[in-house]
């Protein structure tokens, strides 16, 4: 592939002007069931792995071919896959111009290398992820600051009771917009999440009525983002629920936290 298709001018031409392009490694991703060992002792030396949760590690895991070595896989902005071909089975996009072909097809909605199987993807468990200790579901606490004003959170909700974010921007005292992009997990549970002020206490005050923004029905797979403005630093707690038709289900939810200064001329409005 890099000495034939990677090689080409015109192919490099197209993907510098068309792609972001990148590469992961089978090993961080535990594609290679042999290099286990390996993972372990870098892990040991203070490596810190590929969170394979992530939305991007979960549409590269959904996009492999059985049995390759590796893929070529190309995502949509929207984390959806939109081509794959696999290193031992270029035909008939083999060569630069079959690999070139093979980029425009992608972006034509061709979706090169899927229609031959249906993918089906392994389900996460996430009720094994909890009792294993892999994430939590309580004591959830981010801190955001002007010198780290981003952060992920990885955990679960439920249809019973709320799984609560503390989400600390006493940073910011002239304000700012906080963001809270929420990508919800591959569960058949869809999910509501509710931006409290910090006084309002469970079980009976968080409730939708209460809550400063939402978003509703986040179904699996898909995400949303809530903006609040707020004027003053200050704590707010972020709350995840499960449909309400649906009892004693649980999925998960990745939830990517961030601050936005407000200019000065505009904080005082």
């Amino acid at each position: 592939m890099r000495a034939v298709a990677l090689s080409d001018e015109h192919v490099i031409k197209f993907l510098n002007e068309n792609y972001i392009n990148t590469w992961v490694s089978n090993i961080e991703l535990e594609r290679t069931p042999s290099k286990k060992v390996l993972n372990t002792l870098r892990q040991q030396q203070g490596f810190k792995p590929f969170d394979k949760m992530h939305p991007l590690a979960q549409t590269i895991m959904k996009g492999w071919k059985k049995g390759s070595p590796a893929d070529s896989i190309v995502i949509s902005p929207k984390l959806e896959l939109m081509g794959r071909l696999p290193v031992n089975e270029t035909a008939p996009y083999s060569g630069a111009k079959g690999y070139l072909l093979f980029l425009k097809n992608a972006l034509d909605g061709k979706m090169p290398g899927l229609n031959e199987d249906i993918l089906q993807p392994t389900k996460t468990d996430w009720n094994m992820l909890l009792e294993s200790g892999a994430i939590v579901d309580s004591g959830l606490k981010v801190v955001l600051t002007k010198g780290k004003p981003e952060q992920e959170v990885l955990s679960v909700f439920r249809t019973q009771d709320y799984t609560i974010v503390e989400i600390d921007v006493k940073g910011y005292k002239d304000g700012g917009m906080l963001n809270i992009e929420v990508w919800i997990g591959d569960a058949e549970l869809a999910g509501s999440f509710h931006l409290f002020p910090s006084d309002k206490q469970p079980p009976m005050e968080l409730s939708p009525e209460n809550a400063l923004t939402s978003v509703k029905n986040i179904l699996p797979d898909e995400r949303k983002t809530i903006s609040h403005r707020f004027r003053h630093g200050q704590v707010f707690k972020l709350g995840a629920i499960g449909a309400y038709n649906e009892k004693s289900k649980i999925n998960g939810f990745l939830a990517n936290i961030s601050v936005k200064p407000i200019p000065t001329n505009q904080s005082k409005k």
